[in-house]
């Protein structure tokens, strides 16, 4: 039996350069991640129903720390650093794809992710490494294709049906919805997938299945 969890009620909690400054690596994290300009903070306030809850800004990159965003005790969801933007220096890219690798394969609390592409753009190199560093740390994932407004409903249903047939190679858990803040699509599936991912939390506040 899933829970229902309250993600309006979701705050903002602490925003660290890598796993180093996290807090302690207990309960359950899901994390989200994308191109810079692939609408993830409009996704995490559409999902809390907040307006500001992750700063949407019209110069992509501004995200380069791991924000964490509490839901209830033991339950959070982290925003991790936006990737693939071209005017970032180089040295600054490694940084974050650095702290991005190190987060999904070493934090223990991570159950769960979340990929959010731009319909129009999915699967670009930078996409294709997140999904196997997430299948190599066994993680479910959820990959949103967002802005699906932006496509008539025919052209979005196609693009949803080739991403799905692109993803089996992967060999991973891996789920495919189309995504749009603006027209609330695949609101109630990204809230239900996350009710899935925070249920395995134990009475105790701990995941269910840590070590």
């Amino acid at each position: 039996m899933t829970n229902q969890y309250n993600y309006h009620m979701t705050h903002f909690v602490i925003s660290a350069p890598d796993i180093r400054h996290l807090p302690v690596d207990s309960g359950i994290e899901v994390a989200f991640a994308g191109r810079s300009n692939a609408g993830k903070s409009s996704a995490l306030n559409t999902l809390t129903n907040q307006k500001s809850l992750a700063r949407t800004s019209k110069t992509p990159g501004r995200t380069q720390l791991i924000n964490l965003f509490e839901v209830t005790e033991g339950v959070r969801l982290v925003d991790l650093p936006g990737y693939g933007y071209a005017e970032v220096p180089e040295e600054v890219k490694k940084k974050w794809q650095r702290a991005l690798g190190e987060y999904l394969q070493k934090r223990n609390s991570l159950k769960g992710l979340v990929v959010l592409m731009d319909i129009r753009h999915p699967l670009k190199d930078l996409d294709q490494q997140m999904i196997e560093w997430a299948v190599a740390a066994q993680l479910p994932i959820l990959l949103l294709l967002t802005k699906a407004d932006k496509l008539a409903s025919g052209a979005a249903k196609a693009q949803l049906k080739a991403v799905r047939e692109a993803v089996q190679p992967f060999m991973g858990d891996i789920e495919v919805e189309a995504f749009s803040s603006l027209k609330k699509v695949g609101v109630d599936k990204l809230r239900l997938k996350l009710d899935g991912w925070f249920s395995s939390l134990g009475d105790d506040g701990q995941a269910a299945d840590a070590e």
